[in-house]
């Protein structure tokens, strides 16, 4: 049994003529796949599906194992290349000292440039849940202070006993 992703070879193709490339691109024409698998194997290669959309069908003379290689080193390196996006938060109280503050800000900063999302958290303690449009006016200074590197993604809201805000990165 074969996997989904990888092209039907040699006596897996399935179709009662195809159009056969040889391996330097040049075509060699209609054929029957038995016929093709013989040119293949004359040449000690494989016959790979290339196309299965075509009328007919594209074939190609190739070494699969070469071919079956150079395939997982490009999702390998498009792999490598491929960023995730975690969520990094920022945590302070609405009473946060201006030098602190700046620290947090330089912090969401940095998290920001390097493709990450920030989760702004405003914490209360006790009765002061009584002030949460202070803490919204501190994650509003917080979100103009960045807005050069990002974009509010969701505005501040409470969520028990935090405030909380969304940013994402500039495009």
């Amino acid at each position: 049994m074969r996997n989904r992703n990888t092209p039907p070879i040699n006596q897996n193709i399935r179709f009662p003529e195809i159009r056969v490339i040889s391996t330097d691109g040049e075509q060699l024409g209609i054929m029957s796949p038995s016929d093709a698998i013989r040119l293949a194997e004359e040449r000690q290669l494989d016959l790979v599906l290339v196309s299965d959309k075509a009328t007919p069908p594209v074939c190609r003379i190739m070494d699969y194992g070469k071919y079956k290689f150079e395939q997982e080193k490009r999702a390998r390196e498009a792999k490598k290349r491929q960023h995730n996006a975690d969520v990094k938060e920022v945590k302070m109280r609405y009473k946060i000292d201006e030098h602190d503050y700046k620290v947090r800000v330089k912090h969401a900063q940095r998290f920001l440039k390097s493709g990450d999302k920030v989760k702004a958290t405003v914490m209360f303690r006790g009765r002061e849940i009584q002030h949460t449009d202070l803490a919204e006016e501190l994650l509003r200074q917080m979100a103009n202070d960045l807005a050069d590197v990002a974009e509010v993604q969701q505005a501040p809201k409470r969520e028990g006993r935090n405030m909380m805000m969304m940013l994402s990165p500039k495009k």
